[in-house]
Protein backbone atom coordinates (compact mmCIF):
# COMPACT_ATOMS: atom_id res chain seq x y z
CA UNK A 1 0.00 0.00 0.00
CA UNK A 2 1.12 3.63 -0.85
CA UNK A 3 2.19 6.13 1.93
CA UNK A 4 -0.22 8.78 2.41
CA UNK A 5 1.56 12.09 2.51
CA UNK A 6 -0.08 15.54 2.91
CA UNK A 7 1.42 18.81 3.08
CA UNK A 8 0.75 21.77 5.19
CA UNK A 9 1.79 24.78 4.26
CA UNK A 10 2.22 28.23 5.83
CA UNK A 11 4.41 30.71 7.32
CA UNK A 12 3.55 29.85 11.04
CA UNK A 13 4.69 33.09 12.47
CA UNK A 14 4.02 32.35 15.05
CA UNK A 15 2.63 28.81 15.20
CA UNK A 16 -0.81 29.67 17.34
CA UNK A 17 -2.96 26.58 18.78
CA UNK A 18 -5.17 26.82 15.36
CA UNK A 19 -2.42 26.02 13.42
CA UNK A 20 -1.98 23.48 15.84
CA UNK A 21 -5.61 22.06 15.67
CA UNK A 22 -4.99 21.65 12.14
CA UNK A 23 -1.43 19.78 12.04
CA UNK A 24 -3.16 17.04 15.02
CA UNK A 25 -6.10 16.35 12.98
CA UNK A 26 -4.61 16.35 9.59
CA UNK A 27 -1.73 13.78 11.49
CA UNK A 28 -4.70 10.98 11.71
CA UNK A 29 -5.58 11.29 8.37
CA UNK A 30 -1.94 10.74 6.39
CA UNK A 31 1.01 8.45 7.61
CA UNK A 32 3.60 11.59 7.57
CA UNK A 33 3.19 14.64 7.44
CA UNK A 34 5.18 17.46 6.09
CA UNK A 35 4.71 20.92 7.66
CA UNK A 36 6.20 23.33 4.90
CA UNK A 37 7.19 26.46 6.07
CA UNK A 38 6.84 29.65 3.71
CA UNK A 39 9.34 32.36 3.56
CA UNK A 40 6.74 34.99 2.91
CA UNK A 41 8.67 37.70 3.55
CA UNK A 42 5.89 40.06 2.75
CA UNK A 43 4.27 39.03 5.79
CA UNK A 44 7.12 41.28 7.42
CA UNK A 45 7.55 38.61 9.76
CA UNK A 46 8.23 38.41 13.65
CA UNK A 47 10.51 35.34 13.57
CA UNK A 48 13.55 34.60 10.62
CA UNK A 49 12.26 31.43 8.79
CA UNK A 50 14.99 29.14 10.72
CA UNK A 51 13.62 29.79 14.26
CA UNK A 52 10.19 29.29 12.34
CA UNK A 53 11.15 25.90 11.60
CA UNK A 54 12.41 24.73 14.82
CA UNK A 55 9.18 26.29 16.96
CA UNK A 56 7.34 24.34 14.04
CA UNK A 57 9.35 21.29 15.19
CA UNK A 58 9.22 21.58 19.01
CA UNK A 59 5.77 21.99 19.17
CA UNK A 60 4.18 18.93 16.88
CA UNK A 61 6.55 16.57 18.65
CA UNK A 62 3.60 15.67 20.91
CA UNK A 63 0.98 15.12 18.52
CA UNK A 64 3.54 12.87 16.30
CA UNK A 65 4.47 10.56 19.12
CA UNK A 66 0.44 11.12 19.82
CA UNK A 67 -0.84 9.47 16.21
CA UNK A 68 2.46 7.97 15.36
CA UNK A 69 2.37 9.96 12.29
CA UNK A 70 5.56 10.67 10.87
CA UNK A 71 6.03 14.33 11.15
CA UNK A 72 8.68 16.56 8.77
CA UNK A 73 8.84 20.36 9.24
CA UNK A 74 10.60 22.00 6.37
CA UNK A 75 11.47 25.38 4.82
CA UNK A 76 10.15 26.03 1.44
CA UNK A 77 10.04 28.69 -1.12
CA UNK A 78 8.20 28.30 -4.83
CA UNK A 79 5.06 26.85 -6.22
CA UNK A 80 3.07 25.00 -3.89
CA UNK A 81 2.14 22.43 -6.37
CA UNK A 82 5.53 21.74 -7.17
CA UNK A 83 6.90 20.81 -3.36
CA UNK A 84 3.71 18.97 -2.66
CA UNK A 85 5.06 17.07 -6.30
CA UNK A 86 8.85 16.77 -5.18
CA UNK A 87 7.67 15.62 -1.32
CA UNK A 88 5.36 12.57 -2.61
CA UNK A 89 2.20 14.44 -0.91
CA UNK A 90 -1.07 13.23 -2.61
CA UNK A 91 -3.07 16.28 -0.27
CA UNK A 92 -2.43 19.28 0.46
CA UNK A 93 -4.25 20.53 4.02
CA UNK A 94 -5.53 23.98 4.73
CA UNK A 95 -7.07 25.34 7.81
CA UNK A 96 -10.42 27.65 7.05
CA UNK A 97 -11.55 30.17 9.91
CA UNK A 98 -14.41 32.34 8.26
CA UNK A 99 -15.87 33.11 4.97
CA UNK A 100 -13.22 35.17 3.40
CA UNK A 101 -10.38 32.49 4.07
CA UNK A 102 -13.14 30.34 2.42
CA UNK A 103 -13.12 32.28 -0.54
CA UNK A 104 -9.20 32.72 -1.15
CA UNK A 105 -8.93 29.08 -0.55
CA UNK A 106 -11.19 28.13 -2.68
CA UNK A 107 -9.17 29.78 -5.62
CA UNK A 108 -6.45 28.52 -4.65
CA UNK A 109 -7.76 24.98 -4.40
CA UNK A 110 -8.77 25.39 -7.68
CA UNK A 111 -5.26 27.01 -9.29
CA UNK A 112 -3.41 23.63 -7.80
CA UNK A 113 -6.09 21.41 -9.48
CA UNK A 114 -5.48 22.74 -12.56
CA UNK A 115 -1.63 22.76 -12.38
CA UNK A 116 -2.10 18.97 -10.91
CA UNK A 117 -5.23 17.09 -10.72
CA UNK A 118 -3.57 14.17 -8.77
CA UNK A 119 -2.86 16.47 -5.30
CA UNK A 120 -5.95 16.96 -3.64
CA UNK A 121 -6.74 20.46 -1.43
CA UNK A 122 -8.26 19.05 1.99
CA UNK A 123 -9.87 21.79 3.97
CA UNK A 124 -10.32 21.60 7.41
CA UNK A 125 -12.59 23.45 9.54
CA UNK A 126 -11.38 25.43 12.21
CA UNK A 127 -12.60 24.74 16.00
CA UNK A 128 -15.05 27.05 17.55
CA UNK A 129 -12.35 28.12 19.92
CA UNK A 130 -9.76 28.64 16.90
CA UNK A 131 -11.90 30.17 14.37
CA UNK A 132 -10.69 34.03 15.31
CA UNK A 133 -6.62 33.35 15.83
CA UNK A 134 -4.27 34.44 13.56
CA UNK A 135 -0.82 34.97 13.79
CA UNK A 136 -1.04 38.51 12.32
CA UNK A 137 -3.37 39.20 15.28
CA UNK A 138 -1.28 37.42 18.17
CA UNK A 139 1.57 39.72 16.67
CA UNK A 140 -0.39 42.55 17.27
CA UNK A 141 -1.54 41.47 20.80
CA UNK A 142 2.04 40.76 21.94
CA UNK A 143 3.47 43.51 20.69
CA UNK A 144 0.48 45.36 22.05
CA UNK A 145 1.06 44.24 25.49
CA UNK A 146 -2.10 41.69 25.61
CA UNK A 147 -2.17 38.28 26.80
CA UNK A 148 -1.64 35.51 24.18
CA UNK A 149 -1.34 32.60 26.30
CA UNK A 150 -4.47 31.30 24.97
CA UNK A 151 -3.64 31.85 21.82
CA UNK A 152 -0.36 29.98 20.86
CA UNK A 153 1.75 26.79 22.69
CA UNK A 154 4.32 27.31 25.62
CA UNK A 155 7.57 27.68 23.89
CA UNK A 156 5.74 29.70 21.33
CA UNK A 157 4.69 32.12 23.69
CA UNK A 158 7.84 32.12 25.34
CA UNK A 159 9.81 33.09 22.27
CA UNK A 160 7.31 35.55 20.85
CA UNK A 161 7.10 37.55 24.27
CA UNK A 162 11.00 37.75 24.51
CA UNK A 163 11.15 38.81 21.11
CA UNK A 164 8.54 41.65 21.12
CA UNK A 165 10.50 42.47 24.62
CA UNK A 166 13.97 43.42 22.61
CA UNK A 167 11.73 45.29 19.82
CA UNK A 168 13.64 43.46 16.87
CA UNK A 169 11.17 42.29 15.01
CA UNK A 170 13.28 41.30 12.06
CA UNK A 171 16.14 39.99 13.71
Amino acid sequence: MRERVGLYPGTFDPVTNGHMDVIGRAARLVDKLVIGVAINTGKGPLFPLEERVELVKAETDKIAAATGTHIEVIPFTGLLVQQAKELGAQMIFRGLRAVTDFDYELQMAGMNHRLDKSIETVFLMATETNQFISSRFVKEVAQLGGDISTFVPKLTLERTLARVARKTPNE
